[in-house]
């Protein structure tokens, strides 16, 4: 490879080029008409929006000559001092800066000082030379993307339940021809308006839609059947489902048996999420819930797609295979016309997350950690597998590291506006302060940007080629229709650039056909194979869906593939998993403080972090301002008008938005876009100190918050005080581990007294979704002044059919645990949260309708 494979300057005169829209994962076709700059653009007839665009890609060429394009390297006029101000440099001395600040880092502080941090716009082989350049020219584990705050949830979900992640395992067309489609956490008639054709022609053939959101969206007003949850408890709606569908026999039973594992433990699980106890959690109503699970399972085609509204929570992981767990226990996953996706959100989400910008990943979707994984892509990157860094962190943990001991110190940021789309922003804005150097490379002066050392210009959407990964894992070319103005590189060419200077040259190349072929050599054999497509394939096919591995010579070629998981799936029996997965509650509830819940999202007119669409003249037009949803009765109660102007805050920041009055949300919920920054970034209030143990998701969707006006409508808003901000969380430095050394002195004597709830006690049965308490002398309260914590449970069940016994505290369900029939059952108890005085807490059990019997029981407990 070389760095001297640039692709050279477009042809002169008036042409038109097919490519696609810079915004969602639709990936939407048009035709670019360029030449003399401006360029104009039209939809095209491409299979995924069918001469369809929204406002975002009908105003794209817009922002192709904006004034406030970057167009010269800045660096700060005194290197170091980041109060100077950014001026305009050769792209040498900005080049040499961001070369030396990587010398000195690593030569002081190790090579995983040195971190970076790209995006899901990146195209297929920008995205890839990223993580090669990672970890080849620097050698470090520091590198991660804003992905992993998009997809990563229902990414673990599906890997751990199919064996792969590709967001929809079929065509967007077989959404049109669905009976019923389950839409959770999703509202694409405002994410991706060209999508809703194949609603609309769904329900013009009698398609049931049924939405489930906690805002009345223009998706879920089309639909047939709104759910409206409480943010953050959609986990325990799906199971609820799953628990109807057990109780009424609507489980498809031989599916089951023939291609999954692991499905007992769910039915146990299950047992416990009866509908009224759901709809006490979730404030679903019972019949909403039967119709909803009625409909899907006696449907012939049936679809379940999930996306952020699910996700973006600190158990999203699990909430993505609760889900799953539903569509597989129906049978849906490969048969025709039916299964379970996710709605993939940025440009390349999918393709993204394929290729190693994930900071546990090599292309492929290969693990770092697999030394047979490593072996195959350090072969085909020509280097030795034991110089590949290890996993690093992940991207919320690798941001809120920088500037401590271990953490890092010099920063690259390709593509992502990390101090606008990161949680607890303001958190992140202060860690960025604390990088020894940030170098960003943008369209636009982002507020990322704005932070940095030095801010390299680089090429927009229409000034570049190569690949992207739509939402349905068809890869599609992204093609060159103009050339990039003068002195502004695409980051293909930024990557290659750096790598030579760095001494590793000679493994790269800026030229995307090349990069793209090498991707597929390190692809192959991978779950995420691309090796059998070509950028030829790509344009005779209008696509091309992978895995499409490649084929021996002589050999009929790969066809791609639409459909997943018809015969098997991609795990090592073939079959799918079902996991066992239980609700949490949010870490941040309300309280007397912060009395309502928070939720985030996008609109319409806008994208991501806004880095684009905020500069668009067209778009302004449509959503100048931010408005923050609260409902009527809400608005009553404070004193709140259309268009206010108020405050929420939170126990990170304040922000400050205009007021939209609707009664389109619940009363007990506020709903703020994430698309600006500054006095009315979103993100300055939600919550990062939660992060999915799977994923990493941070809890984007729910957190409490505090409304307040401020004032009437106004046309600019004013920022929040910044007295009033609270201050950032500190560094949460990680403690040196030391052996621990035994102690000859004994500890302080702590009272304790045990407390036992046990006996043998007749039963009978009212069903298993009516549980209710056995005998007064199981309810035990714990004194004032004192606190308790149980310890174990031990049951034993004299019938013939499962019973399950329930720990309750205050009323609300705490655990549950199912007791086989003529069989015996014990639980140690370690997890349990401690119990205040004036807790009470009971045993309750549940039996099949008209059963008789007997159960033992024993629960005991400490207090202190």
């Amino acid at each position: 490879m070389s760095t001297t494979a640039v692709p050279g300057p477009l042809p002169t005169g008036t042409r038109s080029t097919e490519t696609h829209c810079p915004y969602c994962a639709l990936q939407c076709g048009m035709t670019l008409t360029a030449g003399d700059r401006p360029a104009t653009l039209v939809p095209a007839d491409f299979p995924v929006n069918r001469s369809g665009l929204c406002s975002k890609g009908w105003s794209a060429a817009e922002l192709l000559d904006h004034p406030e394009r970057l167009l010269r390297p800045l660096v700060r006029a005194v290197p170091g001092d980041r109060t100077s101000p950014l001026v305009e440099a050769s792209w040498d001395e900005a080049l040499d800066r961001v070369v030396e600040a990587i010398g000195r880092t690593q030569e002081r502080y190790g090579r995983d000082a040195v971190g970076c941090f790209g995006g899901g716009g990146l195209t297929n082989e920008q995205a890839y030379q990223f993580g090669k350049f990672a970890r080849v020219a620097l050698r470090t584990s520091a590198i991660d993307y804003n992905g992993r705050f998009c997809m990563s949830s229902a990414a673990g979900a599906a890997n751990r339940a199919f064996g792969l992640d590709r967001g929809m395992p079929f065509p967007l067309s077989d959404v049109a021809a669905a009976d019923v489609v389950v839409l959770v956490g999703s509202n694409p008639a405002d994410t991706m308006p060209p999508a809703m054709q194949y609603f609309d022609e769904g329900r013009a053939r009698g398609a049931l839609h049924v939405v489930v959101d906690p805002r009345r969206t223009a998706t879920a007003r089309n639909a047939g059947l709104h759910l409206q949850p409480l943010p953050g408890t959609d986990l325990a709606l799906a199971n609820g489902l799953l628990h109807v569908a057990l109780a009424e026999g609507l489980v498809d039973e031989a599916y089951v048996a023939a291609r999954t594992t692991g499905f007992d433990d769910v039915r146990a699980g299950v047992a416990a999420y009866w509908p009224d106890r759901v709809e006490r959690l979730t404030g679903v109503p019972v019949e909403d819930q039967r119709r909803a699970v009625f409909a899907l399972a006696r449907a012939p085609r049936a679809i379940v797609l999930t996306a952020r509204g699910a996700e973006q929570h600190r158990s999203g992981t699990d909430t993505a295979q609760a889900w799953i767990n539903l569509a597989l226990a129906l049978g849906l996953p490969g048969r025709p016309g039916s299964g379970w996706g996710t709605v993939t959100g940025q440009g390349n989400g999918q393709g993204g997350r394929e290729h190693g910008q994930k900071a546990d990943q090599l292309p492929g979707y290969r693990l770092l950690s697999d030394p047979a994984a490593r072996a195959h892509v350090a072969g085909v990157w020509g280097v030795d597998p034991g110089d590949l860094p290890q996993p690093g962190r992940s991207a919320f943990e690798l941001l809120d590291s920088l500037g401590t001991d271990g953490g890092v110190r010099t920063l690259l940021v390709l593509a992502s506006n990390v101090a606008v789309s990161a949680p607890d922003a303001r958190r992140v804005l202060s860690r960025l302060g604390d990088l020894d150097f940030l170098a960003v490379s943008d369209f636009f002066l982002s507020e990322t940007a704005e932070l940095a050392d030095v801010v390299l210009p680089s090429a927009m959407w229409a000034e570049e080629s190569g690949t992207m990964t739509n939402l349905e894992g068809r890869v599609i070319r992204r093609r060159r229709a103009l050339d990039p103005p003068v002195g502004v590189r695409d980051d293909l060419q930024l990557l290659a650039e750096l790598a030579g200077r760095l001494g590793a040259g000679h493994l790269f190349s800026a030229d995307p056909e090349t990069v793209f072929a090498e991707l597929g050599r390190a692809s192959a054999g991978g779950t995420a194979d691309y090796s059998g497509i070509t950028y030829r394939r790509i344009d005779d096919e209008q696509g091309v869906f992978w895995p499409c591995p490649a084929t021996g010579d002589g050999e009929e070629r790969h066809p791609g593939t639409p459909r997943l998981f018809t015969e098997r799936f991609a795990t090592p029996d073939g079959r799918a998993r079902f996991l066992r997965v239980e609700h949490v509650e949010a870490h941040e509830r309300p309280d007397a403080d912060y009395p309502y819940v928070l939720t985030t999202g996008r609109v319409l007119a806008q994208y991501q972090s806004g880095t684009q669409t905020r500069r668009s003249r067209s778009l302004q037009l449509i959503a100048p301002t931010p408005r923050a949803e609260l409902h009527p009765d809400l608005a009553r109660q404070l004193g709140i008008g259309p268009d206010d102007v108020v405050e929420l805050a939170t126990r990170r920041g304040r922000a400050r938005f205009h007021a939209a009055v609707t009664d389109a949300i619940r009363p007990d919920v506020v709903f703020a876009p994430f698309h600006w920054g500054g006095g009315s970034s979103a993100n300055a209030l939600t919550d990062a100190d939660a992060l999915d143990p799977t994923s990493k998701m941070p809890a984007f969707k729910v957190c409490a918050v505090a409304v307040v006006r401020i004032g009437g409508p106004a046309e600019r808003i004013p920022a929040p005080p910044t007295a009033g901000q609270p201050r950032p969380s500190p560094h949460r430095r990680q403690p040196t581990r030391e052996a621990h050394q035994p102690s000859r002195r004994r500890t302080a004597t702590v009272k304790s007294t045990p407390r036992f709830l046990q006996g043998v006690y007749p039963i009978t049965g009212e069903g298993l979704s009516k549980p209710g308490p056995v005998d007064p002398a199981l309810r035990y309260t714990v004194p004032s002044g004192r606190s308790a914590q149980a310890l174990y449970f031990r049951g034993g069940n004299s019938t013939g059919e499962l019973v399950y016994v329930l720990l309750v505290r205050d009323g609300e369900p705490m655990r549950w645990f199912p007791i086989g029939a003529r069989s015996d059952t014990h639980v140690p108890l370690r997890v349990v949260e401690d119990l205040t005085g004036g807790t009470v807490v009971e045993l309750h059990a549940a039996a099949p309708e008209g059963v008789l019997g007997e159960v033992v029981v024993d629960l005991g407990l400490v207090e202190v």
